[in-house]
């Protein structure tokens, strides 16, 4: 199994973080097999692009909500990793669990990485 669920959608509240916001996040070592993806279709073109990412963000962007990892952008390039037999990818991990307790939309630019998942690292994976 690659990832651990796939769904149609996104389950979890708006969090309206722009590209620029999601850029303050760092990456951290993400495994496949906790991820939940929020699209059912792929698109094979996209996924075969040597520069699908050209325009876009460099990391894949995963919101963890209620103990769950979902994968909001990325899918094409959480995929070539597992195609390339990698069990894991670098991600931007916007953490909303930690948001509501901290006091909701306001306190989430600050504390979007998990303090028990900020420290986790490995080696750089490229996509």
């Amino acid at each position: 199994m690659i990832f651990k669920a796939v769904q149609e959608g996104r389950p979890y509240p708006p969090h309206g973080f722009t590209q620029r916001e999601w850029s303050t996040v760092p990456p951290q070592l993400v495994r496949l097999d906790e991820l939940i993806t929020t699209k059912r279709v792929l698109a094979l073109d996209v996924l075969l692009d040597d520069d699908s990412t050209f325009y876009g963000d460099l990391f894949p962007h995963v919101v963890r909500w209620r103990g769950e990892l979902y994968l909001e952008d990325g899918l094409h390039r959480a995929l070539r990793a597992a195609l390339q037999q990698r069990t894991s990818v670098h991600a931007r991990v916007l953490d909303l669990d930690v948001a509501q307790s901290d006091g909701g939309p306001d306190a989430m630019a600050e504390d979007a990485v998990s303090p028990a998942t900020a420290g986790r690292q490995g080696s750089f994976d490229e996509d």
